[in-house]
Parts: structure tokens; sequence; C-alpha cells
């Protein structure tokens, strides 16, 4: 897991900690006896975090010293926090396979959870991921269950999916609830509904949150529009005002809200190693990397352009695949950590609904990290791409290029 092996003696401790590079790193501690537990931790500075612990002890200080006990000292330097807290989660899994999680201190991401194996469907907020092979989907990572109850009870208004969460075993005298009476419920509870119109209902539901309400926007649209050249002008303007109120209720959900089964994205950030990026790939939920990217690759020929490379790049990732719910669930608590800090470093690229990653973003947007730079604003990025606006801060000239240029 950790690349860097050093043998540590204190009579040579001065020798040792100028090997060492002044950088951050992620780094384990180990004594001479295998049954002892190793020291785990990440740093910003790993000569001076090996200074504090290994150094010539204090008498008068308390601070812990771990000088007379350290045989080998093993890390791996990474070029961002992201990276770091991805290799000390992978490190800490690995050391320690039964307490881990609570080193780590994992507070689950909440998900939006469409209970497809109830025979009546419903939708609910939850931090726990069922049976990978399971029916149900689950949408997210959301910032915090206050925003997605909020999303997801403002997009059932449109709706008539039931709210309630008993188990139903319907009854014609069942006296039904205020969400049937307002008529926004089909009532499946006292058989308002057949089985097949509740179940049309719950696709609606469904083809809205995989399509972040595009699909739902479409079917108004076009509502609209058909009202309006029947002439049904009061219709077309009660429609009008449903998709009005639509708007703001989609654009509540964080652009990574995603199907997780469907969640795929390049997290780009900056390396230790020099004019390189580091590549982290999402699929599926589930976190794999890093992989170092090259800005100027000696190995490539001057008529391959970046996209390609990087395509290149993403081709030889692992098809990672999950080996249970939990470790999901870990993966999305560390990827919503890092997505809504509030100084968040490097930048996300979301695949679209066909799994296609925006490429051309994607090169602008490594050459933003390997300069430092911040990321642009998402609205202006797209509207680039509408636009046609090609801004490749990092190219490689074609051959035909370069002739134009010496003529």
């Amino acid at each position: 897991m950790l690349t860097e092996r050093l043998e540590f003696s204190p009579e040579r401790d001065t020798e040792i900690f100028a090997a060492v590079s002044a950088a951050p790193a992620v780094f384990l501690l180990r004594g001479n006896d295998l049954q002892a537990e190793p020291y785990v931790s990440k740093t910003a500075n790993l000569r001076r975090r090996l200074q504090r612990l290994l150094g010539a002890p204090d008498e008068r200080s308390r601070r812990l010293n771990l000088r007379d006990r350290v045989r080998w000292i093993e890390y791996t330097l990474t070029g961002s926090d992201f990276e770091s807290g991805f290799l000390l989660y992978r490190t800490l899994r690995e050391t320690f396979p039964r307490t881990y999680a609570n080193r780590m201190r994992f507070r689950f991401a909440p998900l939006m959870k469409l209970h497809l194996e109830n025979e009546y469907p419903r939708a609910s907020i939850t931090t726990r991921l069922g049976r990978l092979n399971g029916r149900s989907l689950y949408y997210g990572p959301f910032a915090s269950r206050a925003v997605a109850e909020k999303y997801m009870n403002d997009s059932l208004d449109f709706f008539k999916m039931r709210r309630c969460v008993d188990d139903l075993h319907p009854d014609p005298k069942f006296p039904g609830c205020i969400y049937s009476e307002m008529k926004m419920c089909l009532a499946p509870c006292f058989k308002g509904c057949t089985d097949e119109e509740y179940s049309a209902e719950v696709g609606r539901v469904q083809s809205y949150f995989d399509s972040a309400g595009e699909s739902l926007h479409r079917e108004l649209a076009a509502q609209r529009e058909s009202a309006s050249a029947d002439l049904k002008f009061e219709d077309a303007a009660a429609i009008h005002v449903r998709l009005e109120k639509l708007k703001p209720v989609t654009s509540q959900a964080p652009e990574i809200a995603r199907r997780i089964d469907q969640l795929s994205a390049l997290i780009i950030q900056a390396s230790h190693a020099p004019d390189s990026v580091a590549f982290f790939y999402v699929q599926r939920g589930i976190l794999s990397g890093p992989l170092l990217f090259c800005i100027q690759s000696p190995e490539q020929t001057k008529s391959q352009s970046m996209e390609s490379r990087v395509q290149t790049a993403l081709d030889s990732f692992p098809h990672e695949k999950p080996r249970s719910a939990l470790e999901t669930m870990e993966h999305l608590a560390l990827l919503k950590r890092w997505y809504f800090r509030g100084t968040r470093a490097g930048e996300i690229f979301l695949a679209d609904e066909k799994g296609q990653l925006p490429m051309r973003r994607i090169v602008r947007g490594i050459g933003r990290v390997f300069r430092g730079e911040r990321p642009e604003n998402d609205l202006l990025e797209q509207a680039k791409v509408r636009e046609g606006i090609m801004e490749f801060p990092i190219t490689q000239r074609s051959s035909q290029e370069e002739e134009r240029k010496q003529q």
C-alpha cells in the first residue's frame, strides 16, 4: 500500500530525516514487535512530523515520542488533501480491519432511497445502503439529511406516489389520509387506483430522479404545447405555472446527486510528481486511483491530442466493483466530505446520462489544477461548450499545425 520504506535507527536520525521529503504524505511507523499496533497518520510535512515523533525527547514535554520503539518507516508522498485522505483510509482499512471505521470517523452520506422491493413503492431518506443486487435504487450523495428531505418532498409534490411509510394492505373501508383527500396520492391504501396505475406513477417518479427532473420538464412542456395547439390557453397557462415551479425544485439537488449505480466521474487533483496531475475515477460510487497523468509525456506522438491521452489513461483504470454495501457507503462518505467542503481543492467532472465524460472540459480542468487556479463556474463552462468556445491551456499541436506555423 505504502511505496517507500526506511529503517530507523536513533543513531542515524539526522541522516534519515534529511532523506525524507518535507512534503505531504501518509506514513506508518512500525516497531520490531509484529504484534504491536503500528502508528498510522497523514501529514502536510513528513520530515517535520517525523522529527517531532522520532527526534530526541524533551524531558519537560509531554509530547508523544516513539524514538525508542520504531524500527521501520513506511510512507507515500501525496499531492493533495483528497489523495492523503483516500490513501489514509485504504491504509487504515488494511492495517486495522476491525477498527478502521472508528479511526476514520465516518459520517455516511444522506441518500434518497426508492423502495422498489415494496409491493407499493415509496421514497425515503437513509444513510444506509441495502443489498447491492436488490431492486431498490439510491440517489445521492447530498450535503445533509435536511437538503435531501426537502428535495425529495418538493419533488414528490408533482406526483401522486404515496408518502406513508407502512406496508400497505389495501382495504376499501380504509378512510385514507390527507394526501388522498388533497388529490396528491393515488391512494392504493383503499384501492383508489389499480396496481397498474400506481406502478406507472412510480415509473414516472423513477424517470424524474434518474434524469434530475428533465423527464417531467419534457412531459409538461409537451402538454403545454399540445394545449396551446388546441387553443386551450387557460390549461396551457396552468401547465406553464407548474413548469415555473419545477425549476427551483430541480435546482435544489447538487450536481453530484445521481443514481448511485450510475454515478461516474473523474476527479483531478494536484500531484507530488513534477509536471503531473493525479486522476481519481468514480465508478458506481466506488473510488479508484490515484493515476499519475504526465502533462508532457515523452512517449506521446506530436499528432496525439490531449483528449486521446486522457481517454487512454481512463481506459487503464481497473473496473472496480464494490465488495460490499458498506464499502460503497465509505467511499461515498469520502466523496461527500471532499465535494461539499467550503474550500475544495481539485475539480470533478461528472459523466452524462450516456456515461460519457466531457473530455474538452477535462482538458481545461487539467490545466487549471496544474497551475493551481480556481475552477471556473460550472455554468460558464457549460455555456462555453454550447457556444463552441473551446480553450485548451495545455494542448499538443499536430504536425500539420506545426507545418503551417513554419510556413
